[in-house]
């Protein structure tokens, strides 16, 4: 049974049509005699959407008693049950009633579609996460509902519902969306014209992204090295100079005269490790084209101008901005330059810009670092001038009236042999040293033409000067080969450091992370592939993939391991073995977090796996003794893995800033009680005074921070030892302490201890992920209190949460914009 397929309707605003629209497509399919049913479509007494449902079979709804009120969700099982072909869900992002199967309804459609029933729904581009900032700067209204846009990207159709704002605002005078009372504030909130048209442009560039997506996805899959010029797509080649700003705002308003304009900044570095960029300019420049709205690209590449063309062609790019050159007038002897062969070979789909600046023609300087490891060019230079050098030097000598003394003509030989080797290395210099005594012999010692020396001052002369020689060869090889090494280092560290800052700064997933390293490496495709055992077949970590990755690393150009049952696997060309190296320091970071985020999720799976197969064994006789203690052991399983995924979707939601707490009055004894129900009986001891004032906090949030304190106090306390839970209040604060007597922590980890993904000690693996101490933290101030660690009087750590006492400040809690179509409750955290 094959993963059914999702056709979602996106809305540029909500009122547009999208309910409509998915409701038409329904009456298609049927009368094409499709299987669809209507799993749960909210009308909102709108006449022309309730009269689209006549015809079409509907799911009966769950009803869900919450607070003394009722409410209906789409009945998950029920839908299940039936098995239609096609399934309509409406409102993605709706966030379900306490109680449900789901907290999200998204959550109810991947179920859905994983039982291989297709569903058609909708959502408004306000609801997608990563929009969520924006829309609030736009419309000043914070959405509460959201689904990840991860989710939405996944759909394999999606179909963009749109309206001018004009229409859509007469559509709302006229009373199609909102009840009449709601009318007028509606449009003059959230439905003015400039809202609406700010929403719609989001949308259309939103959908535009994913079309470009697609259509990249399909050139690498067909091969099409041609370029497509479906849009403005502006590379900006930088050298790391000065030039490079006015570069960027170049292209930045070339960008703006077409509509969807994007542009790429590439820096291209020589894989040796010679450059003469400024990693503070280059720091300056990314700073500067990411404000501008571009983005920053890193590549390693010998020959400049094709890798520059490589990547403007593997971006799709329509254009090429490129500075004048630096060099000066005589520098053109070696060779046409950048900007010249890249106009020459960029052919009739690709444009090149040359643009003026004040550093043309001002020379390029001496390079920061030189390296041994040197070009074919530099190579080829090196031979003419060791070999072919002394040869014109003795025609010069012997055709001009000149005695200038062995002495003399020996330092200009000598000066020959220097210049070979910086240009060419050891082996043109030691050519140069041999070649210039032999006609040192010939033409310039007595006897004359002859290869015999009779004076024997002269012999010693030249031995001297072929010693001198292969010395001061030997010393500028040694000298180059260590400058090299340091040169590569630091490349390297360049590298790193770039790949994993977009780790660090969250800006990448793991797809877009291979891709950065493809690119970055100038190869076709790459993939993190993992197994369980030897015996098992490879699989790309999280589904991960850039191009036609392989599917096994021995199918790989480059093959990099990273521990026994993972590698990194890339393919395009065979890298020399300092790149694999730096490929090797990067695949072991990527593979650490992913290796403690699946070993930890996989372990209570595992244990639940194996109880379940025991209990449904036909070759034992279980003892309901023995059956309790399985079903134990699955529940004990469930809670642990409820509790891993619920601090990675928590931490998932505090780093794209999607938390909104919900502040009111309470007091402490509500909620700090409900936080101990995750741990074992008698592990805690709870002291929360009855004359303490009420907090000002968000119920939910406070729960999760202290239950994650507790779990955490009471895995790392000694057995028999109680956890305290105390409380106190503190001029306008109330302070809850959460105290163990264990191992403590040393005061320059107190921080590090709330990073993200630490484990401070011996704590076993599959003891949790590391999130517990970063969620509480981060909760804490959502909420706009504290979180800080201290040590334990005796021995042991104490956490010490602090939040605002009620009264200390006026909580205000305003709701604007689109009138609430029904009670939404926050979602619940629960451990």
């Amino acid at each position: 049974m094959g993963r059914g397929k999702l056709r979602i309707y996106l809305g540029a605003a909500p009122g547009v049509g999208k309910t409509y629209a998915m409701l038409s497509e329904a009456h298609r399919r049927i009368e094409r005699g499709t299987d669809c049913v209507v799993a749960f479509v909210e009308h909102h007494e709108r006449p022309r959407t309730e009269v689209m449902l006549h015809g079409l079979e509907q799911i009966r709804r769950k009803r869900l008693e919450y607070r003394g009120s009722a409410f209906t969700e789409m009945d998950v099982d029920a839908v299940l049950a039936r098995r239609p072909q096609v399934a309509l869900v409406d409102e993605l992002a709706h966030t379900n009633i306490p109680g449900s199967r789901n907290a999200k309804r998204w959550q109810d459609v991947e179920e859905l579609l994983a039982a291989g029933i297709d569903v058609i729904s909708t959502v408004n581009i306000q609801h997608l996460e990563s929009l969520g900032d924006v829309v609030e700067s736009i419309t000043g209204v914070r959405q509460q509902e959201t689904v990840p846009d991860e989710v939405v990207r996944r759909a394999d159709q999606i179909e963009l519902v749109d309206m001018e704002p004009q229409a859509l605002r007469r559509r709302m005078a006229h009373g199609n969306v909102y009840q009449p009372d709601k009318v007028d504030a509606a449009l003059s909130n959230y439905f003015r014209p400039g809202n609406l048209t700010a929403l719609r442009e989001l949308a259309l560039l939103w959908v535009a992204d994913r079309v470009d997506e697609y259509l990249k996805q399909y050139r690498s899959d067909h091969r099409v090295s041609k370029i497509w010029g479906s849009r403005e797509r502006i590379v900006v080649g930088l050298t790391g100079g000065p030039e490079g700003r006015t570069l960027i705002r170049r292209a930045a308003r070339l960008a703006e005269k077409g509509a969807g304009g994007e542009v790429l900044a590439v820096y291209i570095a020589r894989s040796d490790g010679l450059t003469s960029a400024s990693p503070k300019e280059l720091a300056v420049q990314r700073t500067l084209v990411e404000d501008l709205g571009g983005t920053f690209h890193h590549v390693v590449g010998d020959d400049i101008p094709a890798a520059l063309l490589a990547f403007a062609r593997g971006v799709n790019a329509t254009q090429i901005v490129l500075g004048s050159s630096r060099r000066r007038s005589w520098q053109y002897v070696f060779g046409p330059g950048v900007g010249v062969t890249v106009a020459r070979d960029s052919g009739p789909d690709l444009d090149v810009h040359i643009v003026t600046h004040e550093e043309a023609a001002k020379g390029r300087g001496l390079p920061v670092a030189r390296g041994a490891r040197l070009g074919r060019a530099r190579i080829l230079w090196g031979w003419i001038t060791g070999v072919g050098g002394p040869v014109l030097l003795t025609l010069l000598l012997t055709h001009i009236d000149a005695d200038l003394g062995l002495a003399n003509d020996m330092l200009l030989f000598l000066t020959l042999t220097v210049a070979a080797a910086l240009l060419g290395g050891l082996y043109p210099a030691l050519a140069s040293a041999a070649v210039g005594s032999l006609l040192l012999n010939w033409f310039f010692t007595p006897p004359l033409h002859r290869i015999s020396i009779a004076d024997p001052k002269n012999l010693l002369a030249l031995v001297i000067f072929v010693l001198v020689a292969v010395a001061v060869a030997s010393v500028v090889d040694l000298a180059a080969r260590r400058t090299h090494q340091a040169a590569r280092l630091r490349a390297e560290s360049e590298i790193l450091s770039f790949l994993a800052g977009n780790v660090l700064r969250g800006e990448t997933g793991l797809e877009e992370l291979l891709e950065r390293v493809r690119e970055t490496f100038g190869m076709d495709s790459a993939a993190l592939l993992e197994r369980e055992s030897d015996v098992d077949p490879w699989t790309r970590a999280g589904e991960a993939g850039v191009g036609r990755a392989p599917e096994r690393p021995e199918d790989a150009d480059v093959d990099v391991p990273v521990g026994d049952h993972m590698a990194l696997a890339l393919t395009g060309r065979v890298l020399p073995a300092e790149d694999r190296r730096v490929l090797a320091a990067f695949a072991a970071q990527a593979a650490v977090v992913l290796d403690a985020v699946s070993h930890d999720l996989r372990t209570p799976l595992a244990g639940i796996k194996a109880a379940v197969s025991s209990l449904r064994s036909d070759d034992v006789a279980w003892s309901q003794e023995d059956e309790a203690e399985l079903l134990e052991g699955i529940e004990e399983g469930a809670d642990r893995l409820d509790h891993l995924v619920g601090n990675l979707l928590d931490m998932s939601r505090l780093q794209t800033g999607t938390v909104t707490p919900l502040i009111r009055e309470i007091d402490l004894d509500e909620v700090v009680p409900m936080a101990l129900g995750g741990v074992p009986d008698g592990s805690a001891e709870l002291d929360i005074p009855e004359t303490l004032p009420m907090v000002a906090v968000d119920p939910g949030l406070l729960e999760r921070s202290v239950a994650n304190l507790v779990e955490n106090a009471v895995k790392y306390s000694p057995d028999g030892s109680r956890v305290l839970v105390s409380a106190s209040a503190i001029a306008d604060r109330v302070e809850v302490r959460v105290v163990d007597r264990g191992p403590g922590v040393p005061d320059d980890a107190k921080e590090r201890i709330f990073a993200p993904f630490q484990r401070y000690g011996d704590a076993p693996r599959g003891a949790g992920v590391g999130l517990g101490l970063a969620v509480a933290r981060g909760f804490a101030e959502a909420m706009g209190g504290t979180l800080n660690a201290e040590d334990t009087p005796g021995g042991g750590l104490t956490m010490v949460l602090t939040v605002r006492a009620a009264g200390s400040r006026a909580e205000l809690v305003e709701e604007g914009g689109v009138p609430v179509e029904h009670p939404v409750e926050p979602e619940r955290q629960t451990t």
